[in-house]
């Protein structure tokens, strides 16, 4: 490995690093080192266990070989006192490891789900489409990374200490049975890497594509309706058909190289139960040792040599692991570059008090390599409180674009827009966003840590036609669907009921006349109205200019006219 890939690799395992000494900084770090230090003592006594069980083992089946009955009675009873000295104290290490991998899963999972929703990260990775799945990297890969380093290492930990204990057992009974030990364990190791080395990208991509296949049956369960509707079952048969079919094939070229794999490591795991034997049974036979040393020597052989063949013994965990670290790596990298994407924004986006002002604003369309698109040229106006403007015009971009970048989520263009800070600013997109929970908390305002009562709550939803399950029953904490029990209608009229117990001083509408009758329209612009709510309507040409106090039109070449009140906020 060299280059680019090995730069690449050794700034994974920095990055691990830091993840690490992260977590031992935390608040959590107390809790946790606690438990690391818990794990040392029960792995220095596990330890302790195996060379006193490895010499208990000898007087054992030398007293057996000798037919001395008091001795194998004596013998007998310490193997049991170790094997259960051995057996608790391996029980409260797994106890500690696992509690210590779950503790740094729930910190590791808070921390990157914080970091994805802040500052809309989430969005921008969605928009570039620069990593995959980060769902199951968040839920997934973040588990198998904490409990796998974790356990590794402790096996490095573990192996460090055998190799420390055993290495003087196995020296003191054959010098050249220590030098083979070894020299088997480096060729064993240089093998297994060799033939298993495909496994860590046929491990990446498989869990790209169980990811991808489970992202087509949700996409079923969610869209159910309109898959009924259209009776496009076939099509999506072909495509979970060919993603099944993708995920089986890069399983079947997996299962072919753990095939090889395992025809190497069964053979070397066979042949370390012979070789002490090839040693150590001339010197029993000659009378140099007595014959528990043959099983002593066996044991001190496979114990040295496994902490020498973690490659060996966990390749199939470590490709698996190698995959997960580098997935996550991928996704720090497009967390950074989003960050970097929102903080290089080309608009200059301000927060003032009591008005929303677009100077010289110009935007530019987002898709496409070549020369920006311009899709609004040059915008000065200003939108005072308490006043309504109404934006039309067949250039949809544009105005979806002008919404976009009015919330600071549209950055390519050149100019400015000042506007009020979050808690005065609210919008109600054509599709609003109703996540599954009770009336009472989605009618909680964001940054409210005490919910409406039911007061507020039926005063809000009697400015509106709007008629929800449960209200006339006063049943607010009752957990609801409400993009399945509410048409698109009512999921707008619901939202705009949310806007307003927020009480904003702006409003941004997005199409709500598309889908609200007249009668509904009309009655959530009297409601505003009654609030000193000043609106913001993009509109799709049903919407009369005339009861707006002022009018843009975007044109398709992103030329605008003003129609009231001058842009400026003054009269014309």
């Amino acid at each position: 490995m060299s280059g680019p890939k090995a730069a690449s690799t050794l700034e994974t395992f920095r990055r691990l690093g830091r993840v690490v000494r992260l977590f031992l900084g935390s608040p959590a770090s107390g809790r946790a080192k606690l438990l690391l230090a818990a794990l040392l003592v029960f792995m220095l006594g596990i330890n302790g266990m195996n060379v006193l069980n490895s010499y208990v083992g000898r007087d054992f089946f030398s007293a057996i070989e000798q037919r001395d009955h008091a001795g194998f009675v004596r013998q007998a009873w310490l193997y049991v006192a170790v094997f259960a000295a051995s057996t608790a104290m391996a029980a409260m290490f797994r106890f500690a490891e696992e509690r210590l991998a779950l503790l740094w899963r729930q910190w590791q999972t808070h921390r990157a789900a914080h970091v994805y929703l802040e500052r809309r990260v989430y969005l921008h990775v969605k928009e570039t489409r620069s990593i995959s799945n980060p769902d199951q990297r968040i839920a997934e890969d973040i588990r198998t990374m904490t409990t796998t380093t974790l356990s590794f290492l402790l096996m490095i930990l573990n192996g460090t200490f055998t190799t420390i204990s055993f290495s003087s057992v196995l020296w003191s009974i054959s010098p050249k049975l220590f030098a083979v030990a070894v020299l088997y364990a480096a060729v064993g190791s240089t093998l297994t890497v060799w033939l298993g080395r495909p496994l860590i990208r046929l491990n990446y991509q498989q869990s790209d594509r169980e990811a991808d296949f489970r992202s087509a049956l949700i996409y079923v369960h969610q869209n159910a309706e309109g898959l009924a509707l259209t009776r496009d079952e076939s099509r999506m048969s072909r495509q979970l058909a060919l993603r099944i079919e993708q995920l089986v094939g890069n399983f079947r070229r997996i299962t072919a190289v753990n095939r090889n794999l395992n025809f190497f490591t069964s053979g070397y795991n066979y042949m370390i139960q012979l070789i002490p034997a090839l040693f150590i049974a001339p010197m029993f036979i000659s009378g140099d040792v007595e014959f528990g040393v043959i099983g002593q020597a066996a044991m001190a052989f496979a114990t040295l040599v496994g902490a020498f063949s973690l490659v060996i013994t966990q390749f199939q965990s470590i490709s698996t692991y190698a995959s997960v670290v580098t997935r996550l790596s991928e996704m720090v990298d497009a967390l950074e570059d989003a960050r970097v994407r929102d903080e290089k924004s080309c608009l200059d986006c301000r927060m003032i008090g009591d008005r929303l002002v677009f100077d010289h604003l110009t935007l530019h369309a987002t898709d496409g390599d070549g020369d920006p698109r311009v899709l609004l040229h040059d915008l000065n106006a200003t939108l005072p409180p308490h006043r309504s403007l109404l934006v039309v015009g067949e250039n949809q971009s544009a105005k979806s674009a002008l919404v976009r970048a009015i919330a600071g989520l549209h950055g390519a263009g050149t100019g400015g827009i000042q506007r009020p800070p979050p808690g005065k600013l609210a919008f109600v997109p054509e599709h609003p966003y109703l996540p599954p929970t009770t009336l009472r908390e989605l009618l909680t305002p964001p940054d409210e840590e005490t919910p409406p009562t039911d007061e507020q709550i039926l005063a809000a939803l009697d400015e509106l036609p709007l008629d929800l399950p449960g209200a006339k029953q006063h049943d607010f904490d009752t957990p609801r669907r409400w993009t399945e029990v509410l048409n698109l209608g009512d999921e707008q009229l619901l939202a705009v009921t949310r806007a307003l117990l927020a009480k904003p001083e702006f409003l941004i509408l997005e199409h709500l006349d598309s889908t609200l009758s007249a009668e509904e329209f009309h009655a959530m612009r009297q409601a505003l109205a009654r609030r000193g709510i000043a609106c913001l309507a993009i509109g799709n040409g049903k919407a009369a200019g005339e009861t707006y106090d002022a009018v843009l039109e975007i044109a398709c070449d992103g030329t605008w006219k003003w129609t009231g009140p001058a842009p400026d906020g003054h009269s014309s």
